[in-house]
């Protein structure tokens, strides 16, 4: 298993590497960059270039990239171009606020899914089949955003029941009940958004482990629906959850990115999105190789946990 892992890793360097290359090639093909952003139509021409060759923009693209890839080997991702504040810094006091707001997220996401999806596949065709998959296809074909913004117009503005806007009421930072109410909306948009593929995803494992042939077996024993729903299908359609649930750690980086901003969420989305509109580059390449290693990582997990659950993985391996 350490050959393996070890394998794995060796073989994500080169991956991160080319990753780093095209973003920063997609970059480079923008037609203006970050200085451009500020820049008045009455600065003079000295003026700009002198801006520019401050934050190295004025050197080609291939020095630029060696700059920066030298300077992110040594743990510097840089400084912001438009902040001028250090990005690593930056994403550290941002990332948790992400975390605690997709975390609980996920995971209430997943709990649902998983009971949805075995009743929903338990009775495939039946009504409650046909509620939750209809359930489903609306949430899937429904943008985070709107519902964003309706749960938004109900709760905070009609009824006036939560808070509208940001992590914290003003004078209310260590208050955990005041950050529990912020939380209340943005998780349950996120909730909301995370539920319909998972459900499917488990759905489709419950009716394929419902044709296999142990289930036959148990069907003739004389087991109850509720036995081989609880005692055999269950844990096997959980194995392939655990991969799907390793796979999703990347969401904790970039998992909020919609929500976050309708709902001034301080948290990476946010930061990603401003450093979008101002071409700030260190800043998106800084979250854009973080959410690739988190991607690749989360492979990694959920093919050590795959293999931990399940005895026949470990032994081809």
């Amino acid at each position: 298993m350490l050959r393996y892992i070890v394998k794995r890793v060796a073989q994500a360097i080169p991956l991160l590497l080319v990753i780093s290359v095209i973003c920063f090639a997609l970059i480079q093909l923008a037609p203006y960059d970050a200085i451009d952003t500020f820049v008045t139509p009455d600065m003079a021409p000295e003026v700009v270039h002198a801006l520019k060759a401050r934050f190295g923009l004025d050197q080609p693209a291939y020095i630029q990239y060696w700059r920066w890839l030298i300077n992110t080997l040594q743990g510097n991702f840089g400084y912001s171009l438009v902040t001028h504040e250090a990005v690593a810094g930056a994403l550290m006091a941002r990332l948790p606020n992400t975390i605690l707001l997709v975390l609980p997220s996920y995971a209430l996401a997943v709990l649902v899914s998983i009971i949805l999806g075995l009743v929903a596949g338990s009775n495939r065709g039946g009504r409650a089949d046909r509620i939750i998959d209809g359930l489903c296809s609306i949430g899937l074909a429904t943008p985070t955003f709107w519902i964003a913004m309706i749960v938004l117009y109900l709760f905070a503005y009609k009824l006036n029941l939560l808070p509208v806007l940001g992590m914290h009421t003003m004078g209310q930072e260590k208050n955990l009940q005041d950050l529990i109410a912020h939380m209340i909306l943005p998780c349950s948009v996120l909730t909301v958004s995370f539920l319909p593929e998972t459900v499917r995803y488990v759905r489709s494992s419950t009716i394929s482990q419902y044709k296999e042939d142990y289930v036959m077996v148990q069907k003739a024993f004389g087991a109850s629906r509720a036995h081989i729903l609880f005692k055999h299908v269950m844990k096997n359609v959980l194995f392939p959850v655990i991969t799907l649930v390793a796979i999703a750690l990347p969401t904790l980086v970039t998992g909020a990115f919609i929500t976050e901003s309708i709902f001034s969420w301080p948290g990476v989305g946010t930061y990603f999105l401003t450093a979008i509109k101002g071409f700030d580059y260190p800043v998106i390449m800084a979250v854009l190789l973080l959410s690739s290693a988190m991607v690749i990582l989360g492979n990694l997990v959920g093919d050590i946990l795959y293999c931990l659950v399940d005895p026949r993985i470990k032994a081809m391996r």
